[in-house]
């Protein structure tokens, strides 16, 4: 009797488990993970609870793997920005105008950040892989900091993991709480003019920020934040 041939997800194991954490990502960003079933997720990867459960794990394990991925995905983004090869100032507006638009066209990221916030970082504080995605990265900011200083563009004492979570919020905040603040102020803050300017404006404010002896620019600009 001939041997029946192995199923697609046997000749692809990789590329089933990847078809399993993209819905799933998908899955507990719309959802978050109380409300996410595995059900629904098994049917968007053309797969089974079987083939879930073997690549994979539990409910659990499957929205820390998403939730993993999501950052190995941005991590891996940043790195190929080459930030290493420019000058500092040229390195920092390039890393505010990718993390604006990395937030813009990965609304998926920012659900699963919200979620995970809200569960006061339950699932994440269990990896053992995110602090290691982050500590090259901070190295290479830091990296980026001591040159700007080096060449007299920059102050010194600036903390590199401040400097990301200002960077990271500036454009978070404005993205996710758009709704609200374009009401509140009666502006359309995701008309296309609005964007170029919050863009412009979050880098004029860094960059001041940094620069050594700019403090009356940083001033104006903040007062107008």
């Amino acid at each position: 009797m001939p041997r029946k041939p192995p199923s697609r997800w046997q000749r692809d194991p990789e590329g089933m488990r990847q078809r399993i954490l993209d819905a799933a990502r998908a899955e507990f960003a719309k959802r978050g993970s109380d409300g996410a079933r595995i059900d629904r997720i098994a049917r968007a990867a053309k797969a089974n609870k079987r083939m879930l459960y073997y690549h994979i794990g539990n409910k659990d394990a499957l929205y820390l793997a998403a939730l993993e991925g999501a950052y190995e995905h941005i991590r891996d983004a940043e790195r190929k920005l080459n930030l290493e090869a420019l000058a500092p100032a040229d390195a920092i507006t390039r890393l505010i105008e990718f993390t604006w638009d990395y937030f813009l066209e990965n609304p998926e990221f920012m659900a699963l950040l919200n979620n995970e916030n809200l569960h006061r970082a339950r699932h994440l504080k269990r990896s053992k892989k995110v602090k290691q995605m982050h500590s090259p990265f901070v190295a290479l900011l830091a990296d980026i900091l001591r040159k700007g200083v080096a060449s007299g563009a920059f102050r010194s004492n600036v903390d590199p993991v401040q400097l990301y979570i200002t960077i990271a919020s500036l454009s978070y905040f404005y993205l996710s709480n758009n709704a609200t603040l374009s009401t509140i102020f009666g502006r359309d803050l995701m008309g296309e003019d609005a964007k170029a300017e919050r863009v412009a404006h979050m880098t004029d404010l860094v960059l001041a920020a940094l620069r050594r002896g700019s403090t009356a620019k940083l001033d104006r600009l903040v007062a107008a934040s």
